[in-house]
């Protein structure tokens, strides 16, 4: 069958990366989704296991869609009686980005309206309870190509399940998955998180080190689908859990606000990574490694001023933790999302490469230094 993973934009390739390692062909990539081929129970693998997916749909078929009746006769084709039974719930959401059909309550009218006439022809009933399992519809009209999908995720696959409560402006579990791939995390180089909010870069950094898949704690939608063997599910969070390993590398989370502080901790039990993670409550502006002589890396999220105070603060912290990081820790990795595109300025130094990404629908830039300051 066909899926599509979605993700934050800027993480394609990273996404894309992550399929390939689990054996599964890629077909195509686009903006904030890669669709692949797999067997059916890489619903369960994919869930389970990708880091940087936002969510997991089936993928039901593609077709022109210039018109609405071209939506209603392309949406009726699809074998939609292969997967909803006459009692199940079948809600419709979607988008659509330069395309004829504009109007989403419009698509979602036509689309729903040709689902129910499809199901009527299998079923040979005319009102349908949707008491049953649910299943979400989701549509993306691209250039005036839809495509309809159903979602086996749920809730996105960013809600790991040890983040109830987080700070005022949270970073997205994905993106920091995201931030702790591109740094290469090595062995016997320690991470460090001087401003680490509600913990969540160190703890996806401590999850990756000791290889814990991000979603064996949680539940998914499709666990419902009568089409997928329970034993599925079972079987990948035993197989995930049985590649679970003591971390080589130290990883350490500090923050200049106590209670920030104690969250963090308590979202590291939750995550139960909290033995792997050093957290205390310190001022980045008076950042040191916290062993001497180590190699290290620095993987962090300040705040913008775009959602966290005012951007003069921001741009003073900027400044001083440029100042501090230079002094102390000159030839350490760093890298460092904000959304302020002036942050090199403020920063004192030039970034070795710069990368969009998005948290959210925050537009931010991930400067990355890794080499040692001139």
């Amino acid at each position: 069958m066909e899926l599509v993973a979605t993700c934050l934009f800027g993480l394609e390739g990273l996404l894309g990366e992550e399929i390939d390692n689990l054996g599964y062909k890629r077909i195509e990539t686009i903006d904030g989704r890669v669709t692949f081929e797999a067997p059916t129970d890489a619903i369960a693998k994919c869930n389970i296991r990708l880091r940087t997916a936002e969510r997991v749909l089936i993928k039901l078929g593609s077709f022109k869609a210039y018109t609405f009746d071209d939506l209603f006769e392309g949406t009726k084709k699809l074998p939609w009686a292969d997967f909803i039974g006459k009692n199940d719930a079948f809600p419709v959401k979607g988008h659509s980005i330069r395309s004829k059909l504009f109007s989403i309550p419009d698509c979602q009218k036509i689309i729903k309206k040709s689902v129910v006439d499809s199901l009527a022809n299998k079923y040979k009933i005319r009102i349908f309870p949707e008491t049953g399992v649910k299943y979400q519809i989701e549509f993306f009209i691209l250039n005036d190509t839809a495509t309809l999908m159903i979602d086996t995720t749920g809730a996105g696959l960013h809600k790991r399940g040890y983040r109830a409560l987080s700070g005022a402006a949270p970073l997205r579990e994905t993106l920091a998955a995201s931030m702790v791939k591109l740094s290469r995390m090595r062995d016997n180089v320690i991470i460090c998180d001087p401003l680490c909010g509600s913990g969540t870069i160190a703890i996806e950094a401590a999850t990756q080190a000791c290889n814990i898949a991000p979603g064996i704690n949680r539940k998914f939608i499709a666990e419902e689908f009568p089409l997928l063997i329970k034993t599925i599910w079972t079987n990948e969070r035993e197989a995930a859990r049985s590649e679970i390993r003591e971390p080589l590398t130290k990883i350490f989370g500090s923050d200049i606000d106590p209670a920030a502080v104690e969250l963090a901790r308590d979202n590291a039990r939750k995550a139960g990574v909290a033995k792997y993670i050093d957290f205390k409550v310190a001022d980045a502006r008076k950042f040191a490694s916290p062993i001497s002589d180590a190699r290290g890396t620095i993987i962090t999220n300040p705040p913008y001023g775009e959602r966290l105070g005012d951007l003069t603060e921001a741009r003073d912290l900027a400044k001083a933790i440029g100042k501090q990081f230079s002094n102390t820790v000159p030839n350490w990795q760093m890298y460092i999302i904000t959304s302020d595109e002036l942050f090199e300025r403020y920063f004192g130094r030039r970034s070795d490469k710069k990368r969009v990404l998005y948290n959210g629908m925050i537009k931010c830039n991930l400067y990355q230094f890794f080499k040692p300051k001139k």
